[in-house]
C-alpha cells in the first residue's frame, strides 16, 4: 500500500551526514552497482569520522567507481569490501587483499540475498528524482537493488538529475526509502575505447561467423568497439547482454539489431547495466526498446534458451595450442571469474544454434606470442576445454568442436603469428602432440591470402564458405576423400587411389602459395565445419604463368553452382597473381565437368586425347567462348 504523505517527498530530504549517524557497527551496506553508484553517499562514507562507522561491510556486485578506490588497508578497520566481479579496479585491489571477492554464479545472488544468505541491513542506491506519482527509477544497473531493498531496515535514496528514466524493473515507489539525499557528483562515465589495427581484425573474423538473427552479448572494451563497427551490415539481430554499451547503442540505431528474432523479450534489447559515455545515458532516458532487468532473469538458462544463435564472445589473454585458456586479469576482465566465463558459455550452449568464442589478438602490446605451448602458468584459468568452439585471431578461425587435441594443435597453430608458428610446431613435435614428420612450411604464414575468403548461398538454401586451405585442414580433407565415390575419385586423380594416409595428405594441405592454390568451399554442420569442396591451381614449372588446375566437390552438393563458383574464384586469384592460362585434364566421359569449364567467360581450347580432353583456357581478355573440339 502508498502511502499518500509520501508523495511530499522532500520530507525525507536529509543531508548524506544525517544517514551517516543512522548506521551501527558491524552493519552489512549493499551499494549501488557500478555506474550508478551512490557517489556523494560513499564518499562522505569513506571520509567520515563518525565512531560508529566501524566494522561495516559494504557489498557491490560490479565494482568501477568510488568505493573500490578507498578500500586500502588504511581504511581496514572501518569496512572491509565484498565483490562479485574480479575485474577493472577491483582486480589489484583483491589481489592485495584489501577487498573480498565472492565467487557465485550472478544468476545465484538474488537468491542468496532473499535467503539470508548474504546480509543486508542498509541500502544506497542511485535514483531519479521521482515523478508525480512518486515513482523513481533506479537507472542502469538493475541486478540485485530491489532485493536489496526489501531486505535492508535502513534504504536511501541518492537523487541524482542525470539518471535516465530506463524501461524495465526499474520503477520504485518513494514510499520505499527512508531518507533521500541530494547528489553532488556526476555519473560515472566511461569514453570510448581505442581500436588497433589487430583487434580490428579480429573482430571482422569474429562478425564473419556471426549470422543475421543471432542473439548477441557483448561486454565493455576494445574487442566490443571494434565488433560492432563490424557488424553494421547484419539483419535482425537480438541483444540479451548483461552489459549495454555505445556501440550496441550504434547498432540500434543503425537498424542491424531489431530483436524480432528473439523468443524471450522480443522487440526489446534486454540487459542488467549500462555503462558508456554522457550521449548512451541520453539516448537510453525513456527510451522503450531497452529493457532493463535483474540478473537472475537476464541469466536464466530456461528462458535465455528461447533465443536461437545465442553468440558468446570472451577475449582471452593467453590460449595455448590444446585449448587451454587464460583469460584476462584487472581491467581487462569482463568476467567475475572462470567460474562466470562457464556462466556465459553455458547460456549459448543451451540455446538453438548457438556458438561460443574467445578471441584475442596473436601477440600482446609487448609483441610476444598470446598462443602458447601451455597456459597453466597464467591467473584466471577457463579449463573446460569441452565446451571450447571457435578460438580467433586476427590471422583467422579455429574451430575446437569435435577434435583430437593433435587437430586442435593443428588449427591454433594456423591462427598464431606467422613469426610465431615454427617455434611452436617445434615445442609441439617435442611434446608428441603433433606427428615427429609434420610439414611445416614457414613461408606459408606470410602469403596466406586471407582477403580471399567468401561466403556465398546457392540453391537450396546452401551456405559454402571459401577460403585458402589450411595445414589443419587436414582431417577434414582425409575425410572429405573417403566420402567421394571411387568414380569421383578416378575423375579427380585419374588413378583408383584407395586410401590417402598422413604422409600423403599433410604434403596435399601444406601449400605454398607463391607457386599454388588451394581453395576449399566448407559448410558448417553441428558446430562443426565440414569441407564439401576443393579447388586448385599450381604453376607449370618449365611456363609458370600457366597453371595446370583440378576441382572437385562432395556428390551430394554438386548440381547447385558450387563448382561453377570455385571455378570463377580460382580465375580471380589467378588473374591477380599474374597467371595467363589455365590447363585441365577431363575425361571424355566426365559430361558435368565439361560443362563447368563450358561456362566460364573466356575462350577455351579442348584437345582430345586417348579419351580425354586437355584443355587450355586463356585469362586474358574474356570472349565468348569456344566448344570443344574433338
Amino acid at each position: 500500500m502508498i502511502n499518500l504523505d509520501d508523495l511530499d517527498w522532500q520530507k525525507k530530504m536529509v543531508s548524506p551526514d544525517v544517514v551517516l549517524t543512522k548506521i551501527e557497527p558491524g552493519m552489512s551496506i549493499f551499494l549501488g552497482t557500478g555506474v550508478s553508484e551512490p557517489r556523494t553517499i560513499v564518499k562522505r562514507l569513506m571520509n567520515s569520522s563518525l565512531p560508529n562507522l566501524n566494522d561495516l561491510e559494504l557489498i557491490q556486485l560490479v565494482s568501477m567507481g568510488d568505493a573500490i578506490s578507498y578500500s586500502s588497508t588504511a581504511n581496514a578497520h572501518k569496512f572491509r569490501m565484498k565483490t562479485f566481479f574480479s575485474g577493472w579496479l577491483a582486480s589489484s585491489a583483491i589481489t592485495s587483499g584489501s577487498v573480498d571477492l565472492v565467487p557465485c554464479r550472478y544468476s545465484d545472488i538474488p537468491r542468496l540475498i532473499h535467503n539470508g544468505t548474504i546480509r543486508i541491513d542498509v541500502a544506497f542506491v542511485q535514483i531519479t528524482p521521482p515523478d508525480e506519482n512518486g515513482y523513481v527509477c533506479l537507472g542502469v544497473s538493475a541486478d540485485v537493488p530491489k532485493y536489496a531493498l526489501e531486505r535492508a531496515s535502513l534504504v536511501v535514496g541518492e537523487i541524482n538529475p542525470d539518471v535516465p528514466w530506463t524501461t524495465g524493473n526499474t520503477h520504485v515507489h518513494v514510499s520505499e526509502f527512508n531518507y533521500l539525499v541530494q547528489s553532488d557528483e556526476p555519473l560515472i562515465y566511461f569514453p570510448r575505447w581505442p581500436v588497433d589495427e589487430a583487434l580490428d581484425k579480429v573482430a571482422a573474423n569474429i562478425a564473419s561467423v556471426i549470422e543475421d538473427g543471432s542473439c548477441l552479448s557483448f561486454y565493455s572494451g576494445t574487442l566490443f568497439e571494434a565488433l560492432g563497427k563490424h557488424l553494421t551490415r547484419k539483419r535482425n539481430l537480438g541483444i540479451h547482454s548483461t552489459f549495454f554499451t555505445d556501440p550496441l547503442m550504434e547498432l540500434v540505431k543503425c537498424g542491424a539489431v531489431t530483436n524480432m528474432k528473439k523468443g524471450y523479450f522480443r522487440g526489446k534489447s534486454l540487459t542488467v547495466y549500462a555503462q558508456g559515455t554522457p550521449e548512451l545515458m541520453k539516448w537510453l532516458h525513456r527510451n522503450p526498446m531497452v529493457e532493463f532487468q535483474p540478473i537472475d532473469v537476464v541469466s536464466d538458462y530456461s528462458r535465455m534458451s528461447l533465443n536461437d544463435k545465442m553468440i558468446a564472445i570472451l577475449p582471452a589473454r593467453k590460449v595455448d595450442i590444446t585449448g587451454g585458456i587464460a583469460l584476462h586479469v584487472g581491467r581487462g576482465n569482463i568476467t567475475a571469474t572462470p567460474g562466470q566465463a562457464h556462466d556465459i558459455f553455458a547460456r549459448a550452449e543451451w540455446s538453438k544454434g548457438g556458438r561460443t568464442i574467445f578471441a584475442l589478438p596473436s601477440r600482446n602490446l609487448k609483441g610476444k606470442s598470446n598462443i602458447v605451448l601451455s597456459a597453466d602458468e597464467y591467473p584466471n584459468q577457463f579449463t573446460n576445454r569441452e565446451s571450447l568452439d571457435l578460438i580467433i585471431t586476427e590471422y583467422g578461425i579455429a574451430t575446437m568442436t569435435g577434435r583430437t587435441v593433435r587437430e586442435r594443435a593443428q588449427a591454433i597453430i594456423d591462427i598464431a603469428h606467422p613469426d610465431d608458428r615454427a617455434e611452436l610446431v617445434r615445442q609441439a613435435k617435442e611434446s608428441r602432440i603433433l606427428y615427429a614428420d609434420q610439414i611445416f612450411l614457414s613461408e606459408a604464414g606470410y602469403f596466406y591470402p586471407e582477403k580471399i575468403t567468401t561466403t556465398h548461398t546457392f540453391k537450396g538454401d546452401l551456405t559454402v564458405r571459401f577460403r585458402a586451405i589450411k595445414p589443419s585442414d587436414e582431417e577434414e580433407m582425409r575425410r572429405l576423400f573417403y566420402r567421394f565415390s571411387d568414380m569421383t575419385v578416378y575423375y579427380r586423380y585419374f588413378s583408383p587411389i584407395k586410401a590417402m594416409p598422413h604422409t600423403k595428405m599433410q604434403e596435399y594441405v601444406n601449400v605454398d602459395y607463391r607457386r599454388a592454390m588451394s581453395i576449399v568451399g566448407v559448410v558448417e554442420e553441428n558446430g562443426m565445419e565440414r569441407i564439401i569442396a576443393e579447388g586448385r591451381y599450381v604453376r607449370h614449372r618449365d611456363r609458370p604463368l600457366y597453371a595446370d588446375m583440378a576441382f572437385v566437390v562432395e556428390e551430394r552438393y554438386q548440381g547447385r553452382g558450387v563448382a561453377s563458383f570455385l571455378l570463377e574464384t580460382l580465375i580471380h586469384v589467378a588473374r591477380d597473381q599474374g597467371i595467363e592460362a589455365f590447363t585441365a585434364d577431363v575425361f571424355a566421359d566426365n559430361k558435368a565437368m565439361m560443362k563447368v569449364f563450358e561456362k566460364v567467360p573466356y575462350p577455351l581450347r579442348a584437345v582430345m586425347e586417348y579419351g580425354i580432353y586437355n584443355l587450355t583456357i586463356p585469362l586474358t581478355d574474356p570472349d565468348e567462348g569456344s566448344r570443344p573440339e574433338d
